[in-house]
């Protein structure tokens, strides 16, 4: 009888809501060799949105939906004590392992203390970590984020290191070869952060519009609102 192929391991896509995740998930997806089963988010308990995107739960549990996988998500408070945090993870991690998760897929790039900082939080948890997009290029990533059709809009600046201008706009060809040198195209040094509302992955756009921009705590911040006759 000849073997039945084994199954691909059981994983958990560390999920933003931006860019970055968002390939990650299409590269494993693509490659086969790891099942994502779910998406895991940490959101602001007190605001309701996304850590740093910034975004509304709603629109978060909206990907979900249109990439067919269920959400779980980690509740944190803001400000959210390292402790904290740390124990609601580990929390969301024995979870997953009595579903049967292996795996835990982030989209980081090139910062060695946050990959070390996230395999030593899965270190003894059963679970391990996968980094489809470490070592790559960021102009490289950033560039196949635009022709993959991921689309996506800066939900979150940094004004001290790139112009507050730009927040709320198109992530696209355009946006890159507008920043400025010094700023990682794919802003792996928290310079900013995306909201995606279509992707080849999603079943169909999410229906979005730009609202207020404020700053607060040292950022500068585009609401993205559910709803509108033309997406961002």
């Amino acid at each position: 009888m000849p073997l039945e192929p084994a199954a691909a391991p059981c994983a958990w896509m560390s999920w933003s809501s931006g860019k970055d995740s968002t390939l990650a998930l299409q590269l494993v997806c693509e490659e086969g060799a790891i099942e994502v089963a779910g998406l895991l988010s940490t959101v602001n308990a007190a605001a309701d949105r996304v850590s740093m995107h910034a975004v509304r739960r709603v629109l978060l549990e909206a990907q979900a939906d249109r990439l067919g996988l269920p959400l779980y998500v980690v509740e944190i408070p803001f400000p959210c004590p390292n402790d904290v945090y740390e124990a609601r993870m580990a929390e969301a991690l024995r979870a997953a392992r009595s579903l049967g998760v292996g795996r835990v897929v982030f989209g980081d790039l090139f910062l060695e203390d946050v990959r070390a900082y996230r395999e030593e939080a899965l270190r003894g948890t059963g679970i391990a970590p996968a980094f489809p997009l470490w070592g790559r290029s960021t102009r490289e990533v950033a560039h196949h984020v635009v022709d993959a059709g991921i689309r996506a809009v800066l939900t979150c600046v940094d004004p001290r290191r790139m112009p507050a201008t730009l927040v709320g706009r198109a992530y696209d060809a355009r946006l890159l070869a507008e920043l400025p040198d010094d700023v990682d195209p794919c802003g792996e040094h928290g310079e900013f952060h995306t909201f995606v509302w279509d992707a080849p992955g999603f079943s169909s756009p999410i229906d979005v519009r730009l609202g207020e921009v404020v700053e607060r705590d040292g950022f500068v911040f585009c609401d993205v609102l559910p709803g509108g006759a033309t997406p961002c």
